[in-house]
């Protein structure tokens, strides 16, 4: 019985399957105390929502702040047409898209176990993997963003776990048919969150420099992979140049996301403090049309930095401290809220950070020839957030792997054998 129970624990799909039922659980919940009509509309009032109903309705890929306002690339579009699917399927802004919807983001998010177990076996066998997958399954932020964030957050998880996962398998794989996947899972990362571009350099150097002496073999088996990357991109490229007349390869948002971590509203001292509001900048948006707006946005974010590099300086360690605590000054919203969920998680978010500190140090110790696949996600990842503006939901997509380096350094603590296989 004993070996069955230690058989059960460690294996993938029961840990996979306890994932999917604690996040069902928590839409159970957190759906009964909402009325429906709430939960049929509001979850969709954002960007992706809006493009979604766009879409199955036949206008395009459009309507941005749901009104008509012409084409957009502000988002990739991976998750704005999946849920245009589900639009088509069950209804515009119905209660049944709502179910489909997040259960689908409690699918990807449940899902990320398989990657992050046998990632972490490649590091640290199968004890390490284990606790990896379970960490995974209870880790509060993959319980929760699946319903509170109708968005590519929970795809994200899965998709960058599995480039993590696939990275470490080809390191020891000639196989054509093993790069050409691992190219078209690339670029639907890509088209999914143009922010894992970011770990692409760093994951596809490490490949390379693992090859050794087969370096060139593996340089033309990586350009196999790379031209495929380029041909599922390009589609979606040559659209949004044929709209707005620009070079846009996935997204064109970023210059909002820098003007809004970055603005004048954070300077004391100017006038212009507590003046901006949505309706202002939907407005300014639809007069100016997309490429107008994100210039200005541009022009006033760079100049801002420019202008204010003291006050840039702290926004840019605020938002560090926001990024891994979920909140500028945790200590004392710690102390001033009496919600015991935000307490808790402020305080999950602190070890979750210690954690991840011991995991690199003992992954950097122990198996050094894998430290740069796995620190790129904590390191990297993140600084696009730290430039622009931050929250826990944009550091979403690494959580599957800070579960991973968490369990590296528990596995290393409990004494076992820190033996993996790759």
């Amino acid at each position: 019985m004993r070996e069955r129970i230690l058989r059960l624990a460690t294996a993938v799909w029961f840990i996979t399957l306890v994932a999917m039922v604690l996040r069902t659980a928590f839409l159970a919940y957190k759906a009964c105390l909402i009325p429906a009509q709430v939960l049929a509309t509001v979850p969709f009032q954002n960007e992706v929502g809006n493009v979604a109903s766009a879409f199955a309705q036949g206008q395009g890929f459009c309507c941005l702040f749901r009104q008509p306002t012409g084409p957009t690339a502000w988002l990739a579009p991976v998750y704005p047409l999946l849920l245009a699917c589900i639009f088509k399927l069950l209804g515009t802004f119905t209660l049944r898209s709502f179910y489909a919807a997040v259960l689908l983001n409690c699918i990807f998010s449940s899902l990320a176990c398989i990657p992050v177990f046998h990632a972490a076996m490649r590091l640290g066998g199968t004890a390490a993997a284990a606790v990896a997958a379970w960490l995974w399954a209870i880790f509060p932020s993959g319980i929760i963003l699946p319903f509170e964030w109708i968005w590519d957050t929970s795809l994200s998880a899965l998709l960058a776990a599995a480039l993590l996962w696939a990275t470490f398998k080809l390191s020891d794989s000639s196989r054509r048919r093993g790069f050409a996947l691992y190219g078209l899972l690339w670029g639907l990362s890509l088209l999914t969150n143009p922010a894992l571009a970011t770990l692409l350099p760093f994951l596809f150097g490490w490949l390379l420099y693992r090859r050794g002496e087969n370096r060139s073999q593996h340089a033309r088996l990586a350009l196999i992979a790379i031209t495929l990357i380029f041909l599922v991109c390009l589609p979606w490229t040559v659209r949004n140049y044929r709209q707005f007349h620009r070079f846009v390869p996935s997204r064109s948002n970023f210059p909002f996301e820098l003007w809004s971590g970055n603005n004048k509203i954070f300077d004391e001292h100017s006038r212009e403090v507590n003046r901006i509001t949505r309706y202002e900048q939907v407005r300014l948006y639809a007069k100016l049309g997309e490429n107008a707006f994100l210039d200005d946005k541009w022009r006033n974010a760079t100049n801002f930095i420019r202008s204010h590099p003291a006050l840039y300086a702290e926004l840019f360690g605020r938002r560090i401290v926001a990024t891994w605590l979920g909140s500028e000054s945790p200590w004392s919203d710690f102390a001033r809220t009496d919600s015991p969920l935000a307490r808790f998680l402020l305080v999950w978010n602190a070890l979750t950070l210690f954690g991840v500190i011991a995991g690199l140090v003992t992954l950097y110790l122990r198996r050094r020839t894998h430290f740069i696949p796995v620190a790129c996600f904590p390191i990297v990842f993140p600084l696009t957030f730290y430039i622009a503006h931050t929250s826990l939901r944009y550091r979403h997509p690494c959580d599957p792997v800070l579960a991973l380096l968490i369990a590296v350094a528990v596995a290393r603590a409990g004494g076992t054998d820190y033996v993996g296989i790759g």
